[in-house]
């Protein structure tokens, strides 16, 4: 039996248009008993509208007016669900190339992903464009969901030509813990339940395979503290104290560690750790907590407290992994904001190194011309040092988004290599 617990598992789901990713989670909502009966008559009453017999099940998920009507997920929507096992959010992504982009932002914090491929198509470009970005982002798991097996006869022969197809390409790829599933999220055929109708499969179905994914520790990683802002209690307050507020972006904090501030490089130790009216002898990933030092420094938004004993690099150039969000194509040379942690300052992209070319996973040395949704190897140049790890070591102090700064928009999001 699965045993118990109570960590929490985010995972996205992904794949080309119309592979039934909305219909899935529908299916999972439904199955786990996560609907709501207000729900299910909503539902229900848009299904008939549209002329079906049945309940359309993607409507759970295609929440904006304007997916239902037009019967396409264009925004990221995430919904949340629990069983006696695990809590769960989802992140639901659109499968349009025009809305790729909104994957980077689903998968950003996403512990597994389930990539959907429809049975009678096999692998698609989007199939590869989603793996290659779910193995860029690192996500813990990937889950290949082949599905329609009902429109292919339930063919076991059908099913081991797409695994073999896309162990091929996964090979190309940066990919730890590939699962391969075949379902039939319309009809629930190894969604909750294991389906009678394709014995030949003796894995687990979806829902239990999820209930029992080991999710990555943050709290082994080196211990990471972006100041958000500067806290100074009222004189009516009683104790006098000076605290810096933020997220644990990484690790742990306790009492007595010696602390170095970055980028100034002053050293000091914890004095005292708040956690609303409760105070702390240690604090973890990813609380966000007040953290006060026995010396008063100069320490303000944008700032690093991190261990004395555990570095991170602090450079203003570095190379990075970039997908390209924008409408507009990168113009190598051009100022931007960089976003990192909390720390806001001006970058330019120095030089394109190499372009993705997303049919055959290999870098293109020659086409270096980036569009929208466009994946690229850059060197970053910023205005003043950022103190960095590398993504694979840590999601938060290893990524970045570049913003127009005539414009507001997020034109890029990138990974620290």
């Amino acid at each position: 039996m699965t045993e118990p617990t109570n960590q929490l598992l985010r995972f996205i789901t992904a794949g080309s248009v119309d592979n039934g990713k909305s219909t899935l989670i529908g299916r999972l909502l439904y199955d786990s008993k996560s609907i709501f009966e207000d729900q299910w008559n909503a539902v229900k009453k848009t299904s008939q509208r549209k002329g079906r017999e049945d309940v359309d099940l993607a409507l759970f998920t295609d929440g904006l007016r304007d997916e239902r009507e037009q019967g396409i997920t264009i925004d990221v929507a995430y919904r949340y669900f629990s069983t006696p096992r695990r809590k769960f959010i989802i992140a639901d992504t659109p499968g349009h190339i025009q809305y790729t982009r909104n994957m980077v932002t689903g998968a950003s914090t996403a512990d597994a992903a389930i990539i959907l491929i429809d049975a009678r198509k096999g692998v698609v470009e989007q199939t590869k464009r989603h793996s290659y970005l779910a193995s860029l982002l690192q996500i813990s798991h990937i889950i290949i969901c082949i599905n329609k097996m009902d429109l292919v006869e339930w063919s076991e022969q059908r099913f081991d030509e797409i695994v073999s197809e896309y162990t091929a390409i996964a090979s190309k790829m940066d990919m730890k813990n590939v699962y391969y599933l075949p379902i039939s999220a319309l009809l629930g055929d190894n969604v909750v339940q294991a389906s009678k109708n394709m014995p030949w499969y003796s894995g687990q179905s979806l829902l239990p395979h999820l209930e029992t994914l080991h999710v990555a520790d943050t709290i082994n990683t080196s211990a990471r503290f972006p100041v958000q802002t500067v806290i100074r209690p009222q004189s009516k307050a009683p104790h006098d104290f000076r605290g810096y507020a933020g997220q644990i972006a990484s690790g742990f904090f306790q009492l007595g560690d010696a602390i170095t501030v970055l980028p100034s490089g002053f050293q000091s130790k914890i004095s005292r750790i708040d956690l609303g009216t409760e105070q702390l002898q240690k604090a973890r990933a990813p609380q966000s907590v007040l953290i006060s030092l026995e010396d008063d420094l100069d320490v303000g938004r944008g700032d690093m407290l991190v261990k004395t004993n555990s570095l991170p690099n602090r450079t203003r150039d570095f190379d990075a992994m970039l997908c390209w969000l924008n409408s507009e194509p990168a113009q190598p040379r051009t100022k931007f904001s960089i976003l990192h942690t909390t720390n806001k300052q001006k970058a330019i992209i120095r030089e394109v190194v190499s372009k993705v070319n997303i049919h055959t996973l290999e870098h293109d040395m020659e086409n270096k011309d980036i569009t929208m949704n466009d994946i690229c190897r850059v060197t970053i140049r910023t205005a003043q040092a950022l103190m960095i790890d590398p993504y694979k070591n840590n999601r938060t102090t290893g990524s970045f988004i570049l913003i127009d700064d005539t414009t507001n928009e997020t034109v890029a999001a990138g990974m620290i290599l």
